[in-house]
């Protein structure tokens, strides 16, 4: 925090979002350019549940240690040169115990190398199960997103479990004067509006910066990954992308509001929902966009998402293709078929242990069309097998291959087979494969009773 800040004098807040998702590669010009802007604290969102289930089960980072580090360094010294906070949210990619302390890890590494010294927060993530199912007896866990009710057996089951903190914990470990911040998983607004609540900006306005800065230069046309600067003042805030070829439009910075929103005119955060329908979006010039309007609600009851994910056994895939037009035309009706015949043969002698997944890309296998598309010329089809072992899921894809490679189908015109293969084997185990068990929402009187601050000198 600036000494400004420190001494209570007010003005405008700068804020640097360097990153839309640590680990991929930050462009340097642009956080060179950003920090030559002087900012107030430095942002960066780490993790999300776009990447899926797989990495909250297995406690892996969907980036690798050296592409974490390298970026981490750049966040890290950057901060430490100009003297202002760091905060980095949803740790690891999904910010379970192991993700917070890998990423923990990489930074005193980093610090040790550089010779660097400040204060490092670190803020878990994890629930205890305990306090999961005495709030599903007292019926305060809801489930959302078309998930199923919410079990014991489902929380006992999860291999890892967190909850979505809000930005009340950053503002925790900010007011025990952290100079670096690092929250398991984490709300992406609550990286960039706990500071400037804190200092008495207004909530709406500041949540909706952070939804927007979150994601970088994603905001602006052409998007890019570029870091971009807010300036938030008491009745608006400002974008500019720190690359000079991408532009925060108006139009762009709208467009935004559809970022993993279902209703573009609300952000439903643990605190509060941000109402959206009278913003106004207006341009400072060709590259800058000013933006006013957003009001804040408070929450009757705080509500915060759970986050679990289970082991549901070891994925194998088959990659072929077909060019037949007879065959797509009937591929539906072949891809049934083929399920019943393969249960058939490889659950002879025993129950059915798997499950079998046929994707045809090119026919609907990202989303239905509505009208129905014209078929293409040729598809890439993809078999997946989920098995109690990877040996299991080969087997059973093979059997699968085979019969499908010869399957006897109205108008084929030759015997030779039905399938291309691009590779041989064609059959490829992908190792273990997670589901989310847990994706809910629970009721809680204060946040600081479900995550816990730890604070170091590093």
């Amino acid at each position: 925090m600036s000494d400004a800040f420190r001494r209570g004098e007010r003005r405008p807040i700068r804020i640097l979002g360097a990153s839309g998702q640590l680990g991929y590669g930050i462009p340097t010009p642009a956080l060179e350019a950003g920090l030559r802007r002087q900012p107030d604290f430095i942002g960066c969102d780490m993790g999300s549940t776009d990447i899926g289930p797989y990495y909250l089960g297995s406690g892996n980072m969907a980036v690798s240690r050296e592409g974490a580090k390298r970026d981490l360094a750049k966040v890290l010294k950057a901060a430490r040169a100009i003297d202002a906070p760091l905060i980095i949210g949803s740790a690891g990619s999904a910010g379970a115990a192991p993700h917070l302390a890998q990423t923990a890890d990489i930074v005193r590494e980093i610090a040790a190398e550089a010779g660097l010294h400040f204060k490092l927060a670190t803020i878990a993530a994890d629930v205890d199960r305990a306090r999961i199912i005495a709030a599903l007896r007292a019926g305060q866990v809801r489930a959302m997103d078309g998930m199923s009710e919410l079990t014991q057996e489902a929380v006992a089951g999860s291999s890892h479990l967190v909850a979505q903190m809000g930005l009340e914990m950053i503002q925790g470990a900010l007011l025990a004067e952290a100079d670096v911040v690092i929250a398991g998983r984490a709300c992406d607004t609550g990286i960039f509006a706990a500071l400037p609540i804190l200092l008495g900006f207004p909530q709406g306005l500041s949540i909706h910066l952070a939804k927007i800065v979150e994601c970088a230069s994603l905001c602006c046309v052409p998007g890019g990954r570029d870091s971009i600067l807010a300036t938030l003042h008491d009745d608006h805030f400002e974008l500019e992308s720190m690359n000079p070829a991408r532009a925060a439009t108006p139009a762009s910075v709208a467009a935004h509001s559809l970022y993993e929103q279902a209703d573009p005119f609300s952000i439903h955060e643990p605190c509060g929902r941000v109402d959206l329908s009278d913003v106004v979006y207006s341009a400072v010039d060709g590259r800058r966009t000013r933006v006013s309007g957003a009001r804040f609600e408070p929450a009757a009851a705080q509500a915060i998402k759970l986050e679990g994910a289970r082991l549901a056994g070891e994925r194998a895939i088959l990659l072929c293709a077909n060019a037949d037009p007879r065959f797509i035309e009937r591929r539906e009706a072949i891809f049934d078929s083929l399920e019943t015949l393969v249960a058939e043969l490889a659950c002879e002698d025993c129950p059915k242990d798997y499950r079998l997944f046929v994707h045809a890309y090119g026919t609907n296998a990202v989303m239905p069309a509505n009208p129905p598309m014209a078929l293409p010329g040729e598809i890439g089809i993809v078999i997946e097998c989920v098995a109690p072992t990877t040996d299991r899921a080969l087997d059973v894809l093979r059997t699968a291959k085979q019969y499908l490679l010869h399957y006897g189908y109205e108008g084929r015109l030759s015997t030779a087979g039905n399938l291309a293969f691009p590779f041989t084997p064609p059959e490829i185990g992908v190792g273990p494969a997670y589901e989310f068990s847990v994706y809910h929402l629970m009721e809680v009187d204060a946040q600081s009773d479900i995550f816990a601050i730890s604070i170091e000198d590093v």
